[in-house]
């Protein structure tokens, strides 16, 4: 049976929210990513607002995208700690040939960002000022779809681990194995979904959460029930405000080079990203990855699973799920490989493209079984070669 291909609607207008990735750390840099967002976001606009599938957003079909880019900007954050690898940079010019110094700079200037904000204790203040931005947005009534550029998609990745709203904390103590008095009384007082940044010891408090995503929960009892009867509160300060964070497309992005440990079994974290993955489909939001097949650094997300794949690898079943996970990272942009990453600006109306083809695709891909079956029947055939 071929399901109705339905995007959920919408009552409000829609903000496009842009991330910078690695190397937009100082003026020049920083003016070069506004320009390419003001050249890309009229174009997207257009093809967004003239899809009729995804113009099924709105309940009256007329989707209103916010005339003017929203652009988040981290990159001066990371410029001390740049500043100060220059230093030892320009140290070793004394005695290295000039290769080797070039290199070296090469790799400093487009690599330095990237690592620098993947470490968390970088990363989770970035975190809660997107989480202002999108909070400041719904309170204006408007959605938002998050554009994470290069390592900007580390940014909407993390976001959507540490502020959505998908941990149930009930089911999050029994998976801690917490004594039955705690259980029950968090059953006896239960709280809404939360997310790690609201339990995390800076904020909530309900534990410590190691680098490996361990949750270590307070010691002091008392003071573990008291924060936990203020999660709700927390919920409402510290994590995403439900509903409004419509989907992520992430671009020229590396996002499996740099957290490569999901593939770990026994890496913590895999808990909360079965949830977040459930979350994701559940809520109907979009997580898309659109990267040009020239990109040396756009690393496709994943294999493009059905619902019932998924369901499988989560390890349980999914409730009326609406949203999308999708990858396209095939996208021509007929550049060379040498200069593809920087070109999503200039190819505009190529990645425009690729995008709205992803959202349509993606949906048909999950939630219309005839073409997923011809989706699929083409990939055993090239398996078969």
């Amino acid at each position: 049976m071929t399901m109705q291909l339905v995007v959920p609607a919408q009552d409000t207008n829609l903000t496009f929210l842009y991330i910078n990735g690695s190397n937009n750390n100082d003026t020049k840099m920083k003016d070069w990513y506004i320009r390419g967002v003001n050249k890309l976001h009229p174009v997207m606009k257009k093809k967004f607002e003239k899809n009729s599938t995804i113009k099924k957003w709105s309940k009256d079909n007329t989707l209103v995208i916010e005339e003017k880019p929203q652009i988040f900007f981290w990159g001066y954050n990371s410029k001390t700690d740049l500043d100060f690898v220059k230093d030892r940079l320009n140290i070793s010019k004394a005695y290295s040939s000039t290769l080797a110094y070039e290199v070296r700079s090469l790799l400093t200037q487009f690599l330095h960002d990237a690592i620098w904000v993947q470490k968390t204790h970088n990363m989770l203040p970035i975190l809660d000022e997107l989480n202002d931005e999108v909070k400041e947005q719904a309170e204006n009534g408007q959605n938002v779809i998050l554009f994470g550029y290069s390592a900007g998609s580390f940014v909407t990745y993390q976001y959507l681990m540490y502020k959505m709203p998908y941990i149930n904390l009930e089911n999050l103590f029994k998976a801690l194995n917490v004594d039955d008095e705690f259980l029950k009384f968090a059953q006896e007082h239960p709280q809404k979904d939360t997310c790690l940044s609201a339990i995390s010891y800076d904020k909530g408090n309900l534990g410590v959460l190691t680098n490996t995503g361990h949750l270590v929960l307070n010691q002091n009892i008392n003071k573990l029930k008291e924060n936990y009867l203020k999660m709700d509160e927390s919920t409402d300060k510290f994590c995403a405000p439900k509903g409004y964070v419509r989907g992520v497309v992430n671009f020229a992005s590396p996002v499996p080079l740099f957290y490569s440990d999901m593939a770990d079994p026994n890496y913590d974290f895999n808990f909360y990203n079965k949830y977040l993955v459930k979350y994701v489909l559940e809520n109907g939001v979009y997580f898309l990855t659109v990267n040009f097949r020239e990109d040396p650094l756009g690393f496709p997300s994943s294999r493009n699973l059905t619902n019932n794949q998924i369901e499988e690898r989560l390890g349980f079943e999914l409730n009326n799920p609406t949203g999308v996970i999708y990858d396209h990272s095939s996208v021509w942009s007929r550049r060379s490989a040498l200069f593809a990453h920087t070109s999503y600006w200039s190819a505009r109306g190529t990645f425009a493209n690729g995008v709205v083809k992803s959202f349509v695709n993606g949906t048909k891909f999950q939630y219309d079984t005839k073409y997923q079956n011809k989706v699929l029947k083409k990939k055993s055939k090239k398996s078969e070669v």
